[in-house]
């Protein structure tokens, strides 16, 4: 992401403010969300004569795009992520309304997550999440050595840019996620197992025939096979009561 004037970035986490000062230098507006209360005081101080940045001291998971600003389409989200919380900090920007771009820092094997393909090792709930919602591209891998002290795994910046305007529904979206989850809570198993023992769906033998005939889906195939397209395919024809 290259901020230019007009735009309103949001960082997360800005710590000590070695990206947060280039920002500030760059776009129109920007948030920071500080957690720590040692960096938020320090960063509240630095900024105090600058009514173009806000230092919002809250866990950003407690944080809603809409209280920053009242359209978060207009915001870019950039922020070094820390590695624990990846996912539902993601999951969080994700959620609708959606900011128009999120350029994150975070665990190498977690960015190799978000843009898998079907059919790799990586491939999972978190890549048909994101996929079905937003355009993620790799941008380029960080060394461990590039930071102090050097952490025990590499780094990768990631792009993730939601989809506009959304290709589903808001309900559409949650029966993808409902599928998604259960899905790759049985990932060793083919499809057909997964529909007809979960307690979700529990298809008869005969169902799985007609949904393998409609959606042209073989069913045979353990999840990690289905490309996102395909779980949004299979999740609107169990919907449609089949």
């Amino acid at each position: 992401m290259e901020p230019s004037p007009g735009d309103h970035v949001v960082e997360i986490g800005p710590g000590q403010g070695a990206l947060t000062r280039h920002l500030s230098e760059s776009c129109d507006r920007l948030t920071l969300v500080e957690l720590d209360n040692d960096l938020a005081a320090r960063l509240a101080e630095e900024f105090k004569s600058r009514k173009d940045v806000q230092v919002i001291h809250r866990d950003v998971l407690r944080v809603p795009l809409t209280d920053i600003a009242p359209d978060p389409s207009t915001l870019k989200v950039v922020g070094n992520i820390p590695y624990n919380i990846t996912a539902p900090i993601l999951f969080h920007l994700l959620a609708r309304p959606r900011p128009a771009q999120v350029v994150l820092m975070v665990q190498r094997e977690v960015a190799d997550r978000i843009v898998a393909e079907p059919g790799t090792r990586e491939y999972g709930a978190l890549a048909v999440g994101v996929q079905t919602v937003a355009r993620p591209e790799f941008l380029f891998r960080v060394p461990a050595k590039a930071f102090r002290p050097v952490p025990r795994v590499e780094s990768a910046v990631v792009r993730i840019t939601p989809l506009d305007p959304p290709p589903l529904s808001p309900e559409e979206e949650d029966r993808v996620r409902t599928l998604t989850r259960v899905a790759f809570g049985w990932r060793r198993k083919q499809f057909q197992k997964i529909l007809r023992s979960s307690p979700e769906y529990g298809r008869s033998p005969e169902a799985i025939q007609e949904l393998e005939a409609r959606t042209g889906l073989d069913l045979t195939q353990r999840p990690e096979r289905f490309s996102p397209d395909e779980f949004v395919r299979l999740a609107e024809a169990l919907n449609s009561g089949l």
